[in-house]
């Protein structure tokens, strides 16, 4: 990770609103914690990075940020993942003819039969995600927990779709054990045509990639 890069900036999710079970007040809280983990990373980068100048690579300090760099990164970035694959309107099941969906009824024998284990990995005890992957190698999907936001991601792999399941994600719609409640709920909002451009590589925000995706805000002016 480059030690002196630290200009991340959040995103704009101002369309994720108007969801059909998560309410626009739970969205805007957990925007407020997004927008922390992309204002933490870049501290950290930047204390990292001044650390590098110093000649102080090698300490305890320079250790444990590096190591704390994945939490905050992976923080951000799976935030992202998430509020780009979720939209007004959304839900359902996607189409026949959708890529994802034959991939997922080539993985899993049926659409029902790989939204069972998604449910099932999002229901685990535990806060982290829920997340379908793409084996890159074998073109297959895969559906994995993540503890916190770094701890069980498999390597050489490709996120899909993305669910959190920190209770943040849900408590100030629903009580701490209402979690199937918002389990229903985030599959009433899924973006399917952001998920088809994951499974064919097309990055959120560049050219042939689903609309409603996250913008990069412009710069803040001084």
């Amino acid at each position: 990770m480059n030690p002196t890069y630290h200009d991340y900036r959040p995103r704009d999710y101002s369309k994720v609103r108007g969801l059909k079970g998560i309410s626009d007040p739970q969205i805007e809280q957990h925007l407020k914690l997004y927008e922390g983990y992309v204002n933490n990373l870049n501290k950290l980068l930047a204390r990292r990075g001044e650390m590098c100048r110093a000649g102080q690579i090698g300490t305890p300090e320079f250790a444990e940020l590096t190591r704390r760099a994945g939490f905050e990164w992976n923080g951000m970035r799976l935030h992202e993942h998430y509020f780009e694959n979720m939209t007004p309107g959304g839900g359902g099941d996607p189409p026949s003819d959708s890529p994802l969906r034959q991939a997922i009824e080539a993985s899993f024998g049926s659409f029902d039969a790989w939204k069972a284990d998604f449910l099932g990995v999002g229901a685990m005890r535990g806060v982290g995600w829920a997340i379908l992957y793409l084996d890159l190698r074998d073109q297959r999907l895969l559906n994995t927990w993540i503890t916190l936001h770094e701890d069980g991601h498999l390597a050489g792999t490709r996120p899909i779709l993305v669910m959190d399941v920190w209770e943040h994600a849900f408590t100030v719609d629903h009580k701490p054990t209402e979690r199937s409640k918002y389990l229903e709920a985030f599959f009433h909002n899924v973006r399917w045509d952001a998920c088809d451009d994951r499974l064919a590589g097309i990055p959120e925000g560049r050219p042939g990639a689903a609309a409603g995706g996250g913008a990069v805000r412009p710069p803040p002016t001084v």
